[in-house]
């Protein structure tokens, strides 16, 4: 049977030793768990353990998810595929968005994002490992789109997210997100102030953390295996 409160507890002391072990500042690493395909029984879990930050990767799933718990102080965020049909309701319900690709996506997240609710933070989603029909935006085409979602009124560009191609070894992982986080200091060189870099999943954190992550995204160490909600 999955602990998941002893889960959480055992990833958050793993990411505070990762802090440590590769001289990052106390504090700096956020857990975003991943409710993909999870229960709202589950969820549930973990918020009683102390997580209010949650992932979804399907607005469909997501959107009830989000009315049954919306008494609850949570912090929904969008890690999915973007598609246009499904923006408004994006805009409405989440306060972060970690997969943006494409201008005119944000630019209509921000024209639909309600006028009583902060800004949407945003992460533009980069493909680092360059595979062919992989989600992200090429490196080459970074700066340019960074600048035009920073300059959209109703969206707060935070930083940037990679889902990199499956590595087996930790200098390969590492490997990859170094990539992210040359791009990243690159923007911030170039007159953009960004503070994120959302990268690492259950098999990866560490090699993220190491390269920089102030994000990781764990679902299956936290929760177990997926389900499909209807």
């Amino acid at each position: 049977m999955i602990n998941i409160t002893k889960n959480i507890a055992e990833i958050k002391q793993q990411i505070v030793d990762d802090e440590v072990l590769f001289s990052r500042v106390p504090g700096s690493v956020f857990l975003l768990a991943v409710s993909k395909g999870q229960s709202i029984e589950k969820i549930e879990q973990a918020i009683s353990a102390g997580q209010l930050a949650l992932g979804e990767n399907h607005l469909q799933e997501a959107l009830p998810k989000i009315t049954a718990l919306a008494k609850r102080n949570l912090e929904w965020h969008f890690i999915g595929l973007l598609q246009r049909n499904k923006t408004k309701k994006i805009a409405e319900h989440f306060s972060w968005v970690h997969s943006i690709t494409d201008i005119h996506i944000a630019k209509r997240l921000s024209e639909q994002r309600p006028l009583h609710l902060p800004p949407l933070n945003v992460c533009l989603q980069i493909n680092v490992s360059q595979q062919p029909g992989k989600a992200g935006v090429p490196i080459t085409e970074v700066t340019a789109l960074a600048h035009a979602c920073a300059a959209l009124p109703h969206l707060k560009l935070r930083g940037l997210m990679t889902v990199p191609q499956l590595k087996t070894t930790f200098e390969e992982q590492r490997a990859e997100f170094k990539k992210l986080s040359a791009v990243f200091h690159a923007l911030n060189d170039n007159q953009l102030h960004l503070d994120t870099l959302s990268m690492g999943m259950s098999n990866d954190m560490k090699a993220a953390i190491a390269e920089g992550a102030t994000i990781v995204r764990v679902g299956t160490a936290i929760f177990g295996m997926r389900h499909v909600i209807p």
